[in-house]
């Protein structure tokens, strides 16, 4: 890639000049809307998180640079033509990019959408413009619209329902058809070429249709969202139908892809916990919950929260990472959570949160939004460089030898890799941060009733929301997740009485709410995990203060799993710390040391900082087994080297400093690990 220069102000890839900014987001502009349940998130319009802190920065930076940057690379790779031959119906010859390049296009567009509505950038509605103007011109009379299959030089349509992705593709033309309609109205060209689109899926896909289904899920979850949007009961019907269809062995089984790869080996509500390709798992968990919520469905929502909090504890990682398996992007079994050879697909962390982010809003229970917290800062936060042009597309916990950086350069062949890349052969993570960053706000609080505001993610910025007695508002002051204190002052309030709810996360054991009226009052009390709240009249000049504490703290991983047996974990606050090579002493490698756990870590900088101290025993050489018997065993028998876990640790040690997970490889490339071998 030569052209670094952002292009929103270049109109040659549309017929429209950039339009004039759009009006500011409506207060009702957000990703998920359930049609039962008065539990709602907010609006983009509600909440606003300050330039500088933690997200207002990724947000600002998102908008300034990863739009651009992912435009031109489809553009350079040629995804965005596959739409313009489609239109001039000139015949494929060699068609660039994977089945599924399309769906990047979709949730690129979707990010726009959100970000011209979220911050008013022109931009970014410039942006979606030149994408819409392109891709509406290359759908067919009929609704559908790929450009894969179905046209000259190409495999017929729906040919390939196992690998082709179509459904998956128009899946996510949906949802951003949803977040264009929510934020700038139903009279729009692009909401009404996803109308043609659902339309086309309901007419070959509904009963009397096709009874078949899409290999990779997506399409259940946008149809549901989509019917919301429309108010059409058909569309959510539609996906009540695919997830229904789920589960009996429709998919043709592929070689090392068996059913359960394609979820289509148990009907979903009898699944025990989610298994196989794990982002394929989530959106198809993420829309049956919409189904559930939507028809009533109780009994399928309660499978739904089983298979969920099986899920989380024993095949999710510390960071929140779902997904064990290299070969089928996929989950492992039970407590299968090997540190260096986790794949967490950013994509699946983005999955994730669309899970718990729709279970929180059925539920209104903490323990949605603690996975959240968990997994933006710890799989979200990583994956995109601080200029936001190169991307981790896998998030391992443990890497062994430092990467090369000429890997990262171009177009990276590869998932895993220990630098974030610019783009990659499949590149579906860099569009999903994006669409994810760009309406973040939607998912830090939420209006509970007619009189209540939970506060689920704390950032420095502003609230104000409409409750049924008049609006609350409030500024909040935090330096979290760095800091483990959230001020919270009232600047507007009904004159009727309120419910304001803070998570306290699960990790804050010591954690302590204070309350100060304009007039003079206090009153402070304990708060464990879960909820801490006020209900009363608040005012102008009311402030409320939550005090979690940052102190770091070891995590002991469950004896169940075997790779990390016999090390620990140091959290500190919401984030996951690791040790990387560039904080260890020159020459010294990042397996020749266990952590020294009688020591508490102490706080360092934004980290933490522990005690290591030196294995004792030899090294593995000479064709030596590393856990061969010991030199000259005292009574003559095998025994376990003394290096081994559970051996007790020499004298001497040295201060090591462990950075936040998701600052790893910013310095280059480097060895790292979370979890570190442990003296007891």
């Amino acid at each position: 890639m030569t052209d670094t220069t952002t292009r929103y102000d270049d109109d040659a890839r549309g017929p429209h000049a950039p339009p004039p900014p759009p009006a500011p987001a409506s207060a009702a502009a957000r990703p998920v809307v359930p049609a039962r349940g008065t539990r709602r998130g907010a609006g983009l319009g509600e909440v606003a998180f300050d330039a500088g802190g933690f997200w207002g920065d990724r947000q600002d930076v998102n908008a300034a640079a990863t739009l651009a940057h992912c435009e031109r690379w489809m553009e350079e790779l040629g995804w965005l033509e596959n739409f313009d031959r489609v239109a001039r119906g000139e015949r494929t010859v060699d068609r660039p990019g994977w089945q599924f390049s399309d769906s990047e296009v979709y949730k690129l567009m979707e990010a726009a959408a959100w970000e011209s509505a979220r911050s008013g950038d022109a931009g970014a509605e410039a942006l979606f413009v030149r994408l819409a103007d392109r891709v509406t011109a290359a759908q067919d009379d009929d609704g559908y619209l790929t450009t894969a299959f179905g046209h000259p030089g190409l495999e017929p349509r729906y040919s390939d329902l196992a690998m082709g992705h179509e459904l998956y593709n128009m899946g996510h033309l949906l949802q951003a058809a949803v977040a264009r309609l929510r934020t700038a109205g139903a009279d729009d060209a692009f909401v009404a070429a996803g109308r043609r689109v659902a339309e086309h899926v309901c007419r070959e896909f509904g009963a009397g249709g096709r009874d078949e289904l899409c290999g990779h899920p997506e399409i259940e979850v946008a149809l549901a969202e989509f019917g919301r949007a429309t108010g059409e009961p058909r569309y959510v019907e539609q996906a009540r139908i695919f997830i229904e269809r789920r589960g009996h062995g429709r998919l043709p089984v592929r070689p090392l892809l068996a059913a359960d790869y394609f979820q289509d080996d148990v009907p979903v509500r009898d699944a025990e916990a989610l298994r196989g390709h794990a982002v394929r798992a989530l959106y198809l968990t993420a829309g049956a919950v919409d189904v559930a919520v939507d028809t009533g469905d109780d009994g399928l929502l309660e499978s739904l929260v089983r298979q969920w909090r099986r899920t989380v504890e024993r095949r999710t990682y510390l960071t929140g990472g779902m997904g064990s398996r290299h070969q089928d992007e996929g989950f492992g079994d039970d407590f299968e959570l090997p540190a260096d050879r986790a794949y967490c697909e950013t994509c699946a962390g983005v999955a994730s949160i669309m899970v718990s982010w729709r279970l929180y809003l059925a539920t209104g229970e903490a323990e949605y939004a603690d996975l959240i917290e968990r997994t933006l800062y710890n799989v979200v936060a990583a994956s995109p460089s601080a200029d936001g042009c190169a991307f981790f597309y896998a998030n391992p916990l443990h890497l062994r030898e430092a990467a090369d950086p000429v890997e990262a350069a171009g177009v990276h062949m590869r998932a895993e890799g220990g630098l974030r890349a610019p783009w990659f052969d499949v590149s579906c993570c860099p569009t999903n941060v994006a669409r994810t960053l760009a309406s973040l706000q939607a998912y830090a609080v939420s209006v509970d009733g007619p009189a209540a505001l939970s506060v689920l993610q704390y950032a420095a910025g502003n609230v104000s929301v409409e409750l049924d007695d008049g609006r609350l508002a409030v500024s909040v002051a935090t330096g979290y997740p760095h800091d483990g204190t959230v001020v919270l002052s009232v600047t507007d309030a009904p004159a009727t009485p309120v419910t304001l709810r803070l998570r306290v996360p699960h990790w804050a054991r010591r954690a302590s709410l204070w309350s100060t009226t304009a007039a003079g009052g206090a009153r402070r009390v304990d708060a464990a995990p879960g909820w801490a709240h006020v209900s009363q009249v608040l005012a102008a000049g009311d402030e409320i203060r939550l005090v979690l504490g940052d102190e770091p703290r070891l995590t002991w991983p469950d004896s169940r799993i075997d790779a990390v047996r016999g090390t620990v974990a140091v959290e500190r606050g919401p984030l996951v710390l690791c040790l990387e090579s560039p904080d260890l002493p020159a020459g010294m490698e990042i397996y020749g040391f266990v952590l020294d756990a009688s020591a508490p870590p102490q706080p360092a900088n934004d980290g933490a900082s522990v005690r290591l101290l030196p294995r004792p025993g030899r090294d593995a050489s000479g064709g030596r087994l590393p856990f061969g018997p010991c030199e000259d065993p005292a009574d003559g028998t095998p025994a376990q080297r003394p290096d081994a876990p559970g051996g007790q640790p020499a004298e001497g040690g040295l201060e090591v400093r462990l950075i936040p997970y998701y600052r790893w490889a910013e310095r280059g490339p480097s060895t790292m690990r979370v979890f570190l071998p442990a003296s007891t």
